[in-house]
């Protein structure tokens, strides 16, 4: 964000925005997607080639909720939901069609949404958020670790969301100006550098309940935000070689998206039979 927009504090020092040309980097995107393609081509053949009763995955007890970044809506998370249900969890949607309006309304929005999911199948929600979606998931997790099991950040700039390229920086600056010229649903300036955003900030670093599992992942190729804001001291720390926009279809980040899930659901399991609620 440009200074006229953001809050100072959403830059604190020690982090800075990436460098212009971090951008190119962003380009690998185009091979983390081939890269998935090829590898659900590889997927579909051995199906055909594995008996009917045998295609089946075993059901996985947690529920996935996936929140998408700044700018983007549920589809950009679709192919990585594809592949999560295909190992057997359940995922839902965020109905985010698209994350630009108000940070604090987006939170509301998600934890309406864990309550209905968490009621559905009588258990805590387990969140993948990307870039923004992270930050929102770590916030709402806070708030609301009766409803939360676990979350996975990817690319998420918790610890200064103003870190990021100027692309995003004119990209909140035309939402901003279209809100206050009347347009509604869209990032004030209140969001950016007023009390929402204060809020949303100081609620992404507050601890977490011990039973709530934190995985961030991070990639210092990313061309979009500092990865070193990715990185919150309180949780299990992944780097992954990938474009910021790719973490998102890239199916080694998926590998990493799945081996957390998996443990936290065994973590779930494991605190049933103790006699703690997950």
């Amino acid at each position: 964000m440009s200074k006229s927009t953001m809050g100072a504090f959403l830059l604190p020092e020690g982090f800075a925005p990436p460098p212009l040309v971090a951008l190119v980097r962003e380009g690998s995107v185009l091979g983390e997607a081939g890269r998935y393609a090829l590898r659900s081509r590889t997927e579909r053949r051995t199906r055909r080639a594995t008996p009917y009763v045998g295609r089946v995955p075993v059901r996985v007890a947690d529920p996935v909720l996936l929140v998408p970044g700044f700018l983007a809506g549920d589809t950009s998370l679709s192919f990585m939901g594809r592949a999560l249900r295909a190992q057997g969890f359940r995922t839902y949607r965020s109905a985010i069609r698209a994350n630009i309006g108000c940070t604090l309304d987006a939170a509301g929005q998600l934890e309406a949404r864990l309550e209905s999911i968490a009621a559905r199948r009588g258990s805590r929600v387990q969140i993948v958020g990307h870039s923004l979606g992270g930050m929102l998931a770590r916030g709402v997790a806070v708030r609301r670790p009766d409803l939360v099991s676990g979350i996975i950040t990817m690319g998420s700039p918790m610890m200064a969301p103003g870190a990021h390229h100027g692309v995003l920086t004119r990209s909140v600056d035309v939402l901003v100006r279209l809100n206050r010229a009347g347009l509604a649903g869209l990032m004030s300036e209140d969001c950016v550098a007023g009390a929402c955003a204060r809020q949303s900030f100081e609620e992404s670093r507050l601890p977490l309940a011990e039973d709530v599992g934190f995985t961030a992942i991070y990639s210092k190729r990313d061309g979009i935000v500092d990865w070193r804001a990715c990185v919150d001291p309180v949780a299990e720390a992944v780097e992954v070689t990938a474009s910021h926009v790719g973490m998102a279809v890239d199916p080694r980040v998926i590998d990493h998206v799945l081996g957390a899930l998996r443990r936290r659901s065994v973590d779930s399991v494991v605190e049933v039979d103790r006699g703690v609620s997950a």
